[in-house]
This record gives C-alpha cells, structure tokens and sequence, in this order.
C-alpha cells in the first residue's frame, strides 16, 4: 500500500480532467459535508463511485490518507479503476458519521441518498460523463439503496445476501424498482456467511425491472485471513486487475 497526497477542494469550482488524486469536500445538506478521493484520467470514459465495505468510515485525511480501510476491494483497486478510463470517486463517511458507528444504520437512509445524490451531481459536473455506483460487501447496500432512490447505473461486488446486523440485505430491498443497469459480480469461492454464490440467483430474479441486468461469477485468486475481510476470496485477492477490468468493459458496453 502507498500513500496519496493531492490538493484540497471545497464546493463545486475544481477544474476537471486532473490527474492527480484530490481530496474533495462538497456541501449535502445542511451542516454536513461529503469528502472523498477524486482520481480522474485524461478524458474518462465514464466515472465510478466506490462505496466500501464494512463501516464504511475510511477517515480520509486533507492528503488523501486513509485512516482505515486501505485493504478494501475497491480502496485498493482505485487507481486500476482509473488506470482502465474511469474518474473515480472514493467515499469515506460524510461529517456527520465521522466517528462509530459510521455508516452502520446508515447505509439505507434518506440522509445517504441525499448524499450520494451531491457526489452524482459533481461527478456529472467535472467528469462530463456517465455516473455509476460501485459498492463492495456492505457498500452494496449503500449501491442498492442510493439506486432506488435516484435511478442510477450500478455494481454490486460481493453482495450482501443475508444480514443479521444494523441493515438489510440487499434481496430485501425494493430491487424490482430499478429500470437502470446493474451488475452483480461475485466470487465463486465467497465463504463470508452474508454473501453466499447459491443465493445470487435469487437476487437477480428481483431485478425484474432493470433495463440490462448481468452476473458475473469470478474464480482464481487466494484466501487470507476471515472469509468476510478484504484479502479473502470476498476481497477477490489476486485477481483484483481482471476484476476491476471486467467491470470497466462492462460499464464502456453500457
């Protein structure tokens, strides 16, 4: 893992097409803020907005350091999502979770719509293209709910299937409202309790709605540590760069 340091921003007056990953804070609602890591390639084809897993709380610093989650899925993978075209949106909490529980109890509420709905917003701004949410384990239920709310294209990794925590799987949700694309990729070999291959069908059976909806099971790579952590097959360890690639196609075909 390397550090990034970048230039802070607040509001909307950042010239877009730089390079250089930028921490960005931008007003939601009233008294809060939302910041997150803004890495954009020359001429992107189409921008992501990463949702991570677990608490969600990164704690990204004014230098684009990140206090926690730096082995996450798609903390990690940020600059191959950009390496493969795409501006890139890193989400840490907004201001108002920036301590436990974080986005624990969060994830489906109005307040994290309305936020997310700032970030679609800006990237559509500065990128000057086509806006899609990515969220990984507990992120999909940030994905799915900010989706119902707002319409927009999206990609579950790792899908939270089952929960016996503060939230609600994402096959509990009103999925068959969405009439946008969405991605379901997964890994084969996925031994976290909360994210079981079986159950994948039954989740893309709900989404009746969606304009083109895919799954993508994915296999190869190596397990470490707790089969629901970053660096197990719930992670894709090892195969991250295919991963990251076979979304970035998928996004250009849509």
């Amino acid at each position: 893992m390397f550090w990034i340091c970048g230039t802070r921003c607040i509001g909307t007056d950042f010239a877009h097409a730089r390079s250089a990953p930028t921490v960005i804070d931008i007003a939601t609602r009233p008294g809060v803020t939302q910041r997150f890591l803004y890495i954009a390639p020359d001429s992107p084809k189409a921008a992501v907005i990463l949702y991570a897993g677990g608490h969600g709380g990164l704690q990204l610093d004014l230098y684009g350091t990140f206090d926690w989650g730096q082995g996450n899925f798609l903390v990690r993978t940020r600059q191959i999502f950009g390496s493969n075209g795409l501006a890139v949106a890193v989400i840490d909490a907004p201001s108002d979770r920036q301590s436990a529980p974080f986005l624990i109890g969060f994830r489906l509420s109005a307040e994290h719509a309305a936020d997310g709905k700032a970030v679609i917003a800006w990237m559509r701004e500065h990128a000057e293209v086509p806006v899609w949410l990515v969220g990984t384990s507990r992120g999909t239920q940030s994905v799915a709910a900010i989706a119902i709310a707002l319409a927009n294209g999206g990609g579950l990794t790792s899908t939270i299937l089952r929960d016996d925590r503060r939230g609600s799987p994402v096959t509990s949700m009103n999925l068959s409202t969405l009439k946008i694309p969405v991605l379901v990729v997964h890994h084969r070999d996925d031994a976290c309790r909360y994210c079981p291959v079986s159950e994948t069908s039954g989740l893309m059976e709900k989404l009746t709605g969606s304009s083109y909806d895919g799954l993508m099971i994915v296999s190869g790579g190596n397990a470490k540590g707790d089969p629901c952590e970053a660096f197990s097959y719930h992670g894709f360890n090892g195969v991250e760069g295919e991963v990251v690639h076979a979304i970035a196609e998928w996004i250009a075909a849509h």
